[in-house]
C-alpha cells in the first residue's frame, strides 16, 4: 500500500467509525508508528483534513465543521488528461505576477501540489521530472489584460487603440466584449465591433490602450458567436466557406490519425494506408502554419 492509499484509508475508517485508537490504525495499515504519525501530520498539514486525538475517547476523530477549507481526495491516480490539466493550472498560478490575489493564490498552488504528490513522490520530484512546455506565447502578460477583464464582466463598452499585425496599422475601436478565450497560450477578446458593425477577435497582447466606457455592451446571442467564432478553422473569425482535404503519406498518418484539428474533421483510410482529414475553413493563414508545424515535427 503506498502513500496516497494509506491516507486515503485513514480517512475512511475514521470517517466510517466515529474514533479509532492510534493501534488500531497501525494494525489494520501494518505499517510502523513512524510511519503512520507522518501520514496524520500529511493529512492536517497538507490534506486539510481536520483529524484529531480525543483523550476522552481515546482515539483520532474528523472534527465536525472542520473541513470547510480541506483538500477532497481526488482518488488514487490520474489520468494523462487530469494531470496535464493540474500541472496547467499550477505553472499558471505559479506565473502571476505578486498583486492583490496572492493570498488567495498561494493556498490554492500548495493545496494543488498536495493533490499532484503521488505514492512515495514529493512535488519537487514531480516537478522536476515532469515538463510542460508552452511554445508560441507571446506576452507573459497583455497590459490591457485587466481592463479588458472588467469591461467583460461588467458589461460595459471599451475604448481600445490595437495594432493590427496582419497590416501594421493601428486604429482607434469601441467594442462591446463578449467573451475572453485562452488559444495557444495567448488570449484573444471576441467582441462586437461599433466601427465595423460586426463580430471581431482581437489579439489581446495587440491592444495598446485601453478605456472602460460608461455606454453598456450590446448583447450577442451565444449561438451567433460560435456561428462565428467556432466554425472556421483556428482563431481566424469568420463563416467557413472552403473544405480542406489532406492527404497524408502511411507514415505521417500514425501521427495525424490521432490528432483534433478541427472539431467538424473527418478522417478516413485509404487502402495503402494513407489518411484523408477533412474540415472547413475560412482562412487558410493558420492552417498553412499547421500543415508546416506538422511536416517539420515528423521528419
Amino acid at each position: 500500500m503506498n502513500k496516497t492509499e494509506r491516507i486515503f484509508r485513514i480517512e475512511q475508517i475514521i470517517a466510517a467509525r466515529g474514533v479509532v485508537p492510534f493501534a488500531t490504525l497501525q494494525s489494520e495499515l501494518e505499517v510502523s508508528r513512524a510511519t503512520l504519525k507522518r501520514d496524520l501530520e500529511y493529512l492536517r498539514s497538507r490534506m486539510k483534513t481536520p483529524i484529531v486525538f480525543d483523550r476522552d475517547a481515546g482515539g483520532y476523530r474528523i472534527e465536525p465543521g472542520g473541513g470547510d477549507s480541506r483538500v477532497e481526495f481526488p482518488g488514487l491516480w490520474f489520468n494523462a488528461s487530469e494531470a496535464a490539466a493540474l500541472l496547467t493550472l499550477h505553472h499558471l498560478l505559479s506565473e502571476l505576477q505578486p498583486g492583490l490575489l496572492r493570498t488567495q493564490v498561494d493556498p490554492m498552488r500548495q493545496r494543488l501540489e498536495a493533490l499532484l504528490e503521488q505514492g512515495a513522490h514529493e512535488f519537487a520530484e514531480v516537478q522536476r521530472r515532469v515538463r510542460l512546455l508552452h511554445m508560441g506565447r507571446r506576452a507573459p502578460e497583455p497590459r490591457c489584460f485587466s481592463t479588458v477583464a472588467a469591461a467583460l464582466l461588467q458589461r460595459r463598452r471599451l475604448r481600445l487603440r490595437y495594432f493590427a499585425r496582419g497590416t501594421g496599422d493601428t486604429s482607434e475601436r469601441e467594442v462591446s466584449p463578449q467573451r475572453l478565450v485562452s488559444y495557444r497560450q495567448s488570449w484573444y477578446l471576441d467582441a462586437w465591433c461599433h466601427w465595423r458593425k460586426g463580430l471581431r477577435s482581437f489579439a489581446v497582447d495587440a491592444i495598446q490602450q485601453a478605456e472602460l466606457a460608461d455606454e453598456p455592451a450590446q448583447e450577442v446571442d451565444e449561438a451567433a458567436l460560435d456561428a462565428e467564432f467556432g466554425a472556421s478553422y483556428g482563431i481566424f473569425s469568420g463563416q467557413s466557406t472552403d473544405e480542406a482535404r489532406l492527404r497524408f503519406t502511411p507514415t505521417s498518418a500514425r501521427w495525424v490519425a490521432n490528432e483534433v484539428w478541427h472539431p467538424q474533421q473527418q478522417g478516413t483510410f485509404e487502402a495503402d494506408g494513407s489518411y484523408v482529414l477533412s474540415f472547413p475553413y475560412g482562412d487558410d493563414r493558420e492552417l498553412i502554419g499547421d500543415i508546416l508545424r506538422g511536416l517539420a515535427r515528423q521528419r
